[in-house]
């Protein structure tokens, strides 16, 4: 070990103007305040690199003010640093001492304080909310400024209390709205909350919970940790508020407490072996020392919370080393002309005997500490204000001239001065903004690092690839599973499938991503896929069965329509209608043919064509048919005259009058179907799972029934027509085909419409196509084909009796006449 350095000497310099600092140069051993037994009895040996660094900073602060001539030109600051050592009892003395007289130990303000000069004329510091509570309402009173670089307390803003406190730090009220949304962001809206039995951790519970309430975060449990030395009952008031933390079945703890009482907490939870959790930290214990070297501190879980960040001072680590050379330099030393103990330390003690044993290798590790800046910055808004005050300008100021503390705190409210890169102002409740930076523990030996994993500015932006949970259960989550809370109250991690239609899109994603309207994903993708488009394609094997069926279908219509018209002058033809029923064949043809408009991609012509196209020549189908039914009708049901005088209007010109006003009938439903409900090409990406379903819409169910209007009228007319007449024996028997014709008619449409209402909409034009199909086959089975099976295998039976013949009316009309023979010969012509 070498000589010891002169570094203590260097924390009072002599100015025009002085400036006291209160700085936690050292701290207790952590016994020593539970057997302090008199006002003396507090002995400082725990050295605190963080307070000389604050020191160091503020010291280079004031130089390089001296050293320039943008403020207080031709002036010059002094300063006068003294020891906290965390301690309120401590942090009075200096404070008292601030207030005295120049060269004298009295504070002789008495009554009249406006004319009175204190020895310094604003304090920097203290560091903590604890010991700014105390000394706060202290120089409140004389109306002596005090920036804090540290005290972050809620209740320091009130005005009316703390008069002369401002700080270059934010309140906790701002780090409290962090977390909040830290804890949205991360979906841990179960959490236990826990403050030291303090000013600073009582109110910071209480804002952390009405700020917690307000965004519907539910606090578990919420209490108060003791701190060290409160009575003899501490450790067991631990233990029962580790325990109700543990019966609350929460992984994350919001502890909001002083350094010290966060040590003593952890110290007994490793002792008691608690599982690990997230612990969200306050500021005042996340950076400190007395905690992070705790031993076993690495078991206790997660480790993060929000840190104030300032402008960088790249120039201040080699200025801590240019202090520690000078100090280390006899010479340099003897010229601060040390001497016997100044008055100030007949009072308040040696100002920091550690400083004198140090090397740069004990500082280094907080060269880059958070409070620095705001420390460097609390001597940049003192000396504005007094620039201001003295009313410089650029190049100089008045000689210098006797300012009261009151008179330096008047140009303070809502201030704005540069410190670094940086402008702030003091707000009207003395507080600066600053922007947040949230840090993660990472575990390195000896103690954890910082790492930087978000910002908050207002609005919280955080880095969750650089996040890691020092848990039990960490680990990597697989390809398309995500970290997703453990139930609803737990920050630990399940990975979590993600479902059809999602997909994971960074691997440290919480939640799934949903896939494009266009696209699909299976279970645990980590990318979407593009939807292919699904319609009723001609290589189906419905639709190639669909297509065996109208083959068969069409081959027998078009086999019948030659057999008829090969036979067209026969009487089984005549008798069912000759031309008449070969159109009706070539009719129900088109009927067949129009299926062929439903397979394959839909397009807007195809939508338009389907129904007109398959229902016009059914109608013509139709229309035959019923001819001759109410034929039949009329012959077997009416009067003779009535029967002759409907049967003349039934034949020629008039028959095929009838089928062109049932045809233009169809078609003018059709065009309104068409024109006021015109079907169009849709695609639909949600009906199928992984396509994209393009298909006819159709957009009025009621008018897609009306188009069935015509052909149903016919069918059921054609029905009643032939339903309850008798055929006389030994002759063709027209109404029963024409009968079963239309039953099959209906029993097709009829099944149709459930079919349809259930089947999935892509195989909608298979139920479309088949019923159309089973149609035609029902009345080319049940009407035409056994006429064509008479023809080629009963030929016999093809006469003018049998098919032309007349019933019992046709004899009483034949009797009247007078001649059967020329009745007869009548009819068949």
């Amino acid at each position: 070990m070498g000589a010891p350095l002169c570094l203590s000497r260097q924390l009072k310099m002599q100015g025009n103007y002085m400036l006291g600092g209160l700085f936690p140069l050292a701290s207790v051993e952590e016994d020593d305040p539970c057997n302090r037994t008199q006002l003396n009895s507090t002995v400082c040996t725990r050295f605190s690199s963080f307070g000389l660094l604050w020191a160091l900073a503020v010291k280079m602060a004031v130089e390089e003010i001296n050293n320039q001539s943008t403020l207080l030109p031709g002036l010059s600051l002094g300063y006068d640093f003294f020891d906290t050592c965390s301690e309120p009892v401590v942090a009075m003395k200096p404070s008292l001492l601030f207030l005295t007289e120049t060269g004298s130990r009295n504070i002789s303000a008495y009554c009249n304080y406006a004319q009175y000069q204190p020895r310094v004329l604003a304090v920097i510091g203290p560091h903590s909310s604890e010991l700014a509570l105390v000394t706060g309402k202290f120089f409140g009173f004389f109306l002596m400024p005090q920036v804090s670089y540290g005290a972050s307390m809620d209740r320091l803003s009130n005005r009316e209390t703390f008069p002369s406190f401002f700080r270059t730090v934010s309140s906790d009220r701002v780090q409290l709205t962090a977390t909040v949304e830290l804890l949205q962001a991360l979906e841990w809206n179960w959490v236990a909350a826990v403050g030291s039995d303090d000013e600073y951790g009582r109110q910071g519970l209480s804002v952390f919970s009405s700020l917690a309430n307000a965004r519907n975060i539910c606090i578990a449990h919420e209490g108060l940790l003791p701190l060290p030395c409160a009575d003899g009952l501490q450790p067991s008031k631990v233990q029962d508020l580790l325990y109700q933390v543990n019966q609350s079945n929460v992984q994350v703890v919001v502890l909001f407490a002083s350094a010290r009482a966060a040590h003593f907490f952890f110290r007994h939870s490793i002792h008691l072996g608690l599982s690990p959790k997230v612990w969200v930290a306050s500021e005042a214990w996340l950076t400190s020392d007395l905690v992070r070297e705790l031993p076993g501190i690495d078991q206790v879980g997660t480790v993060l919370g929000f840190l104030q960040q300032g402008a960088p001072l790249p120039q201040f680590s080699h200025y801590v080393e240019t202090c520690l050379s000078l100090a280390a330099d006899p010479a340099f030393c003897a010229s601060l002309k040390a001497k016997n103990l100044s008055l100030e330390e007949h009072v308040v003690g040696p100002r920091c005997p550690q400083c004198d044993h140090i090397t740069l290798q004990n500082l280094s590790s907080g060269l880059q500490h958070h409070q620095t800046f705001a420390a460097y910055a609390a001597v940049y808004s003192v000396a504005q204000a007094l620039h201001n005050t003295l009313q410089c300008n650029a190049s100089r100021c008045p000689a210098e001239k006797s300012v009261q503390p009151w008179q330096l705190l008047e140009n303070m409210y809502n201030m704005s001065f540069h410190a670094g890169n940086l402008t702030l102002q003091f707000n009207s409740s003395g507080d600066v903004y600053m922007e947040y930076e949230l840090k993660l523990w990472v575990w390195q030996k000896p103690t954890p690092e910082l790492r930087t994993v978000g910002t908050y500015n207002g609005s919280l932006q955080l880095m969750p690839s650089k996040m890691s949970w020092h848990t039990p259960d960490k680990r990597q989550c697989k390809d398309g599973q995500v970290r997703r809370a453990k139930g609803f109250h737990s920050c630990c991690y399940d990975c979590v499938d993600c479902k059809a239609g999602s997909y994971r899109k960074k691997p440290d994603d919480i939640t799934c991503t949903s896939c494009e309207e266009h696209q699909w994903s299976p279970e645990r993708s980590t990318s979407c896929l593009p939807r292919r488009p699904r319609f009723l394609a001609w290589g189906e094997p419905v639709v190639l069965l669909l297509l065996l069926l109208l083959c068969l279908t069409l081959s027998l219509v078009l086999a019948a329509l030659g057999l008829f018209i090969c036979h067209h002058n026969s009487p089984l033809v005549q008798a069912s209608g000759g031309p008449m029923a070969c159109f009706g064949l070539a009719c129900l043809g088109l009927v067949c043919l129009s299926v062929l408009l439903f397979p394959g991609r839909p397009s807007s012509a195809s939508c338009l064509a389907q129904q007109p196209l398959s229902h016009l020549p059914l109608t013509g189908c139709l229309s035959t048919l019923f001819l001759q039914a109410a034929e039949t009708f009329a012959e077997s049901e009416l009067s003779p005259s009535w029967g002759h005088w409907l049967h003349g209007h039934l034949q020629g010109y008039w028959a095929w009058l009838g089928v062109l006003l049932a045809v233009l009938t169809e078609a003018a439903l059709c065009t309104w179907y068409l024109v006021a409900f015109s079907p169009d090409v849709v695609t639909n990406w949600q009906e199928l799972p992984t396509e994209a379903l393009v298909h006819c819409r159709v957009r009025s169910w009621i008018s897609f029934g009306l188009v069935h209007a015509t052909n149903a009228t016919l069918a059921f007319l054609c029905f009643l027509s032939t339903f309850l007449v008798q055929s006389r024996p030994g002759r063709y028997n027209r109404a029963r085909g024409l009968t079963f014709a239309m039953l099959a008619y209906f029993i097709t449409w009829i099944s149709f419409v459930p079919l349809l209402a259930n089947v999935q909409i892509v195989y909608q034009p298979a139920v479309q196509m088949g019923a159309i199909l089973l149609c035609a086959l029902g009345i080319l089975a049940t009407f035409h084909l056994p006429k064509c099976y008479l023809l080629l295998w009963q030929p016999k039976l093809n006469t003018p009796e049998f098919f032309l013949g007349r019933g019992p009316r046709d004899d009483r009309s034949r009797v009247g006449n007078g001649s059967g023979e020329e009745g007869t010969q009548g009819k068949t012509n």
